[in-house]
């Protein structure tokens, strides 16, 4: 009985996730009614003080997870903050486009950029910045449409190599399957994925558009700490390589110099101080990861992903691993990435590392199977869920590619 209405809050959480657009009912709301709910229906249900123990162990085992997770996103998304609000990101771009260029190179320099972008900013950052790039070229519908739909699976494709850029890539990694040598060969698949996305797209297009400068003012401060970003994210990767640091505590000294460095070159009087632009991290993504692992925590103790592990291992894993990148463009990434790790299925390096390429990059075959879908839609009026459909086989046959590719490289190399 217990386990039955424990499911059943698993369904109704997971039903509120696709239904979000239809019910405007905010999903880490109720991903975190239905996580929190479903650990006290576990403590009411045990009865002796002994069960009692062991469900408040297993809770905080669940919790030192999240707390991980939750820092390293913290920190991260603090410092795009930061950044973004400061105009550092919008300078950058500037200086990599050329005022005047043909659709067809524009198309081909979008890509890359939203792919290199998005593996080192949070998926919404990427996608918000690539869109708000779109703004500065004059395109017709069509074209915008095109590069809205580009940019959503360049985004995705991009955060796949980097434990800065996915967050189910992140839990892969935390959860000791993957080490960040081997991730980094995923840039090699998801270049090669979204460039032949963008030669399919940019067949047909013709012309040269031309962009209007945006004066940016900034202090030296500003650069300062978008130069200890991105000395964090290169150390991030090189002292775990080299002593194993967790990449959450490497972060949070970064973050830490970021504050320091703001305390001693801003004045009290100041309107925004750096400390406060934590403030403006989207919690709300933050929460919805709570309330999410929360549940899968849950249907771990109570036996239920045993059933997920052996309808994963009734066929080949690289099987399993392509259809669950499908499966994701209808069920959130995160959820399933989740599932399977608390699953715990025996995977190779390079069949992991298959996982990594297609949990990250399925969500692109629907618009809704993404943050930086939803986010898209929501920015470039003439794209909709509707719209984006006919451009699904070109899509089915760039996350192909690049899933096949990953696997050819994986198995030659780490194998």
């Amino acid at each position: 009985m217990l386990n039955t209405f424990l499911i059943l809050l698993a369904v109704l959480a997971l039903l509120s996730i696709i239904f979000e657009e239809v019910t405007h009912l905010n999903k880490a709301k109720t991903t975190l009614f239905f996580g929190c709910i479903s650990w006290v229906a576990l403590f009411m249900a045990a009865g002796e003080p002994a069960n009692e123990k062991i469900v408040a162990h297993q809770l905080n085992e669940n919790l030192l997870e999240i707390a991980t997770l939750w820092l390293f996103l913290m920190s991260t998304m603090t410092f795009v903050a930061y950044l973004n609000a400061k105009g550092m990101i919008q300078i950058m771009v500037q200086k990599l486009f050329p005022q005047k260029v043909s659709v067809r190179m524009l198309m081909i320099q979008v890509a890359l950029f939203a792919l290199v972008l998005s593996a080192f900013c949070d998926n919404v950052t990427a996608t918000l910045v690539s869109l708000g790039l779109l703004t500065t070229f004059k395109l017709d519908k069509q074209m915008r449409r095109r590069m809205a739909v580009l940019i959503i699976f360049a985004v995705n494709s991009g955060g796949v190599a980097l434990i800065t850029g996915d967050v189910t890539t992140l839990m892969i990694f935390l959860a000791g399957h993957v080490h960040m040598s081997e991730l980094l060969m995923l840039f090699i698949p998801s270049a090669v994925s979204v460039i032949l996305l963008a030669t399919l797209f940019s067949l047909k297009a013709e012309g040269v558009v031309s962009t209007t400068p945006i004066k940016h003012t900034y202090q030296t401060v500003d650069v300062l700490i978008a130069l200890v970003f991105f000395c964090t994210i290169l150390m991030t990767m090189l002292l775990n390589i080299l002593f194993g640091i967790p990449p959450v505590l490497t972060f949070l000294t970064g973050l830490s110099i970021m504050f320091l460095i703001g305390h001693t070159t801003r004045s009290d009087k100041e309107e925004i101080k750096i400390l406060e632009y934590i403030r403006q991290v989207e919690y709300d993504t933050l929460l919805f990861f709570l309330g999410i692992l929360l549940l899968v925590g849950m249907l771990k103790e109570i036996g239920t992903l045993d059933m997920l592990t052996e309808a994963y291992t009734q066929f080949n894993p690289n099987i399993s691993n392509f259809v669950t990148g499908m499966g994701s463009a209808l069920i959130d990434n995160v959820p399933l990435t989740a599932a399977l790790l608390k699953a715990n299925p025996v995977l190779s390096t390079p069949e992991w590392l298959g996982l990594t390429y297609s949990v990250g990059v399925g969500g692109s075959l629907l618009i809704i199977g993404s943050a930086s879908g939803i986010v898209a839609m929501s920015k470039v009026k003439e794209l909709t869920f509707v719209s984006y459909l006919k451009y699904v086989p070109a899509l089915f046959l760039c996350y192909s590619v690049g899933y096949a590719l990953t696997l050819f490289l994986a198995n030659r190399l780490f194998d």
